[in-house]
């Protein structure tokens, strides 16, 4: 089978669907474009499953690689026969490959190779051929100078019988099998570390039994760090008995008593230095990936969720990065996020000049006709927060507390140093705290999307399967709300379809010495901007009051005519067409469809005429926590209280109730009906009502339930 036919088969897609997208991929289409923009040409494909093609189109090819290292391997060995060839060429899955390869693999330095060099070889094939009636005499042969006596010749003899069986394909499927039905997972804890306090979160797994195909990912990947960090040990416990029956079935063929007894031997020897550390490892591993898998999955849609959180808009912000010892961070900003003031004010103990800071506010509040307040939620928010809301203004300013994670991160990294060099670190904090209001999205793609706290064992899973899919979501989001060509970044500009880092500072200096763009016509003009990039980038830029009014919408200007048909064929100008819905319902969109443009597209292309230009991404909310809870102390049980969701895993969410610890939905908390995901019940930065059902003041927990 060729590489179409097989991504085909394991996704249950067409070949024409999966032909056409590895087409475009030679093309260097990009995923959002061709979910977006070819939709006739895929078949409809989402975008997750073109993503799932190009995962398999990857792994099929690094198979590729490895096949034909293999084969290139036995070659020069001069083992490669015709069968072996066919065998391998034919084996679609990693696995089965190197279960192949495994007998003809150069191996280090073995037992049974070093049996093999003393000549031992004939004698564990007599064993095996379990003919000989005088094994004593038979081994008495291979007594030599490297073997000194008959129990030595057998031991040798017994480790090659081993590694044969280890190599044998029919015997380590079974294994498998045994191991994914039946094995589980058990951990005993490091004696030494048994009454250390600092490991006490780990206390649950200090003795643990679970059926390994059951465990939830988020119990295997805690358990797996407390191996890592020492704190238990880690086995994976099967059936023995069933396993040894089965070996003795395959290589015991009589009842030679000598015979047999030597091969039993051999068979707990292969099976607990060989077959059972190489299995447990592989089946493990296995299982660790799957779980990988599961939590980038819930990390990958809560940093969805958090980059689509809704933008305050060009506004005029006052943010406040709060303290008590250090004082309160202050920053004034523009609509566009330009920074025009800071200082700092020492409004709590133990400097406590609250009149002084209170006058400092209201001068501020004048000055830059500040229209909005962001607040970190890190120490002394929720006081920074009350002293704000008890101060007179003169007019009604809203207050959003906004997370600081990741803003230390982002206030000491290359990018803040690029766009702030005469800055403080503890300013530039400031100024992303009020940038995260007036455009989370912006904002956020300048910061490294494991330390925005959204994930949970982010520094578990593999490291190289997070970043992808997180760039992918980040990639994925960006064009999905598209991006003011005039205002926006290279940071944010370098996620949008075709353009990297490169084109994305080739455009902001563009900007810089001509101007804003007038048209996505001008993105030609930039050198290296070719004709690919601009077919893949053009759709995903906006341009606010520009020439050409489709240049504010995701109609692509490859469909430009397309809509000037339409309002020909209305006798109306494309001002008037444009967000228009009595004029749009009368298009028959049956009489525009040509070879390259079918009905998907159409249909796009109205719907965006409807409103073009909005922003897909939710207004935004006040919202007030709890004003008698400031610390754990305060919860009652069975009391309701305000939250904001600021994290979701696979078992439930946690929820920000305006102190120190969060506390925590299970999902079983979360709807008296059953659900398999908590997204189906709620999202991220979700406004709700929880009730304590559980308090563990020494563990520092809250147990919650959902109110809806």
């Amino acid at each position: 089978m060729n590489i179409v036919q097989l991504i085909a088969k394991e996704l249950n897609f067409s070949e024409k669907q999966v032909s056409h997208v590895l087409k475009l991929f030679e093309q260097k289409a990009t995923i959002p474009f061709i979910a977006r923009y070819r939709k006739e040409f895929t078949g409809g494909l989402k975008e997750e499953e073109i993503y799932a093609i190009e995962k398999q189109k990857k792994y099929f090819e690094e198979l590729d690689k490895r096949k034909q290292f293999i084969l290139k391997t036995l070659e020069e060995q001069n083992i490669l026969t015709e069968k072996l060839q066919m065998k391998i060429v034919n084996t679609y899955d990693a696995i089965t490959l190197e279960d192949i390869y495994l007998p003809y693999k150069k191996k280090k330095k073995t037992k049974a190779e070093a049996a093999r060099l003393k000549g031992l070889e004939p004698l564990a094939k007599i064993i095996m051929s379990q003919k000989t009636d005088d094994l004593c005499y038979e081994s008495s042969r291979f007594i030599s100078d490297e073997v000194p006596d008959k129990e030595t010749a057998l031991e040798g003899a017994r480790h090659i019988i081993a590694e044969w069986m280890n190599e044998n394909l029919k015997l380590r499927n079974y294994i498998r099998r045994v191991f994914e039905r039946t094995a589980k997972i058990t951990t005993k804890v490091v004696k030494s570390k048994e009454n250390n306090e600092d490991i006490q979160k780990y206390s649950d797994y200090f003795e643990w039994n679970e059926s390994l195909r059951n465990i939830p990912s988020h119990r295997l990947l805690a358990i797996l760090r407390a191996e890592k960090e020492s704190v238990v040990r880690v086995k994976l416990s099967v059936d023995t008995d069933l396993i040894f029956a089965k070996m003795e079935h395959l290589f015991i063929k009589n009842h030679n008593k000598e015979t047999a007894e030597q091969i039993k031997m051999a068979i707990k020897d292969a099976y607990k230095r060989l077959l059972e550390p190489s299995i447990s490892t592989e089946i493990l591993n296995k299982y660790k990936e799957k779980a990988d898998q599961t939590a980038i999955r819930v990390f990958s849609e809560n940093l969805r969720q958090l980059l689509m959180s809704p933008p305050l808009g060009e506004k005029r912000v006052l943010a406040i990065d709060p303290g008590f010892r250090t004082g309160c961070k202050l920053v004034c900003l523009n609509e566009q996020g330009t920074f025009l003031h800071y200082e700092t004010l020492f409004i709590h103990p133990p400097q406590s000049k609250v009149a002084e800071s209170e006058k400092a506010l209201k001068y501020l509040i004048k000055k830059y006709d500040i229209e909005a307040f962001a607040i970190g939620n890190g120490t002394a928010s929720r006081e920074t927060e009350n002293f704000v809301k008890n101060i007179d203004f003169g007019k009604k300013i809203p207050i959003y507390v906004v997370s600081e994670a990741g803003a230390s991160i982002y206030s000491a990294s290359k990018i803040a140093r690029e766009e702030f060099p005469d800055l403080d670190i503890t300013i530039r904090g400031a100024i992303s705290i009020g940038r995260r209001l007036q455009d989370p999205l912006a904002e956020l793609v300048k910061i490294d999307p494991k330390s925005i706290g959204v994930g949970q064992y982010q520094y578990d899973v593999n490291q190289t399967m997070l970043k992808e899919e997180l760039n992918k979501v980040v990639e994925s989001v960006v064009n999905r709300v598209g991006v003011n060509l005039n205002t926006a970044g290279k940071y944010l500009l370098k996620y949008v379809s075709g353009i990297g880092e490169k084109l994305a500072q080739q455009i902001v200096n563009h900007r810089t010495i001509n101007g804003k763009f007038n048209s996505r016509e001008d993105l030609k003009k930039i050198q290296g901007l070719g004709k690919r990039a601009f077919e893949q980038a053009a759709g995903f830029l906006r341009i606010k009051n520009g020439i050409n009014p489709l240049d504010n919408s995701s109609v692509h200007p490859e469909s430009y005519s397309v809509v000037k048909k339409m309002a020909k064929s209305l006798q109306v100008e494309l001002n008037e067409l444009i967000g228009n819905n009595n004029l749009l319902k009368q298009i028959d969109l049956k009489k525009f469809v040509t070879e390259k443009t079918g009905l998907p597209t159409l249909k796009d292309i109205i719907n965006e005429l409807k409103k073009p230009g909005l922003d897909i991404r939710k207004t935004i909310q006040e919202f007030s926590f709890h004003p008698d809870l400031k610390t754990i102390d305060d919860l009652k049980i069975d009391a309701v209280y305000p939250g904001i969701i600021n994290n979701i895993t696979n078992f439930g969410c946690f929820v920000d109730l305006g102190i120190k610890e969060n506390g925590l939905v299970h999902i079983s908390n979360m709807s008296e009906n059953f659900i398999r995901d908590p997204n189906e019940i709620v999202h991220l930065h979700q406004k709700i009502q929880v009730k304590v059902v559980s308090l563990d003041l020494k563990r520092k927990r809250i147990g919650l339930s959902l109110i809806l």
